[in-house]
């Protein structure tokens, strides 16, 4: 299913899933890993544990939020697909942020793993058919389908390379 099926688009999260092309999910995924791949992380290195502003993530956090993110939209869509619960369990990215010692992990080892989700989350929307897509939930304030919750977590990701590329790396 493509991007353009999405019915309806959820508010808030809309704009993570306009930042992503109307292709085949599949074909959204697997652009979403050759972003990845072709990201620039030598300057996330070069970063540290430097964030662009006083109260910011750094580098790691932002990699360890993209993680979390993807864990707990997938597991939402999951619940959606198989009819487990209608309405999605919240979430404090803060909290978590403060609590997942991001700082302690390296560029290389939160790349691998972020490498391995996608191939992992890829996999499984490969297995939801059509109707187990569209299958509608709440998400916070939004209603939202499995379908919707893929294509956030990949525009998700390209909005946080965008504020690595724009805020961060005009700092090395």
């Amino acid at each position: 299913m493509k991007k353009s099926q999405i019915n309806p688009l959820p508010k808030y999260f809309d704009r993570y899933i306009n930042l992503v092309d109307d292709v085949e999910l599949d074909i959204a995924f697997g652009n979403s890993l050759d972003e990845i791949a072709r990201f620039d992380w030598e300057k996330c290195r070069q970063l540290g544990h430097q964030a662009y502003a006083p109260g910011k993530w750094s580098v790691p956090d932002v990699l360890r939020h993209l993680l979390d993110w993807e864990w707990i939209m997938t597991y939402r869509a999951m619940g959606f697909a198989r009819g487990a619960f209608k309405k999605a369990p919240g979430h404090d990215e803060n909290k978590m942020a403060k609590n997942a010692n991001a700082n302690a992990q390296n560029i290389e080892g939160l790349v691998a793993e972020m490498t391995a989700l996608r191939h992992s989350t890829r996999l499984f929307f490969n297995t939801l058919n059509e109707e187990q897509l569209q299958k509608q939930g709440i998400c916070w304030e939004s209603v939202m389908s499995p379908l919707s919750l893929a294509f956030t977590i990949l525009g998700h990701q390209k909005h946080h390379f965008g504020i690595l590329e724009e805020r961060y790396f005009p700092l090395v």
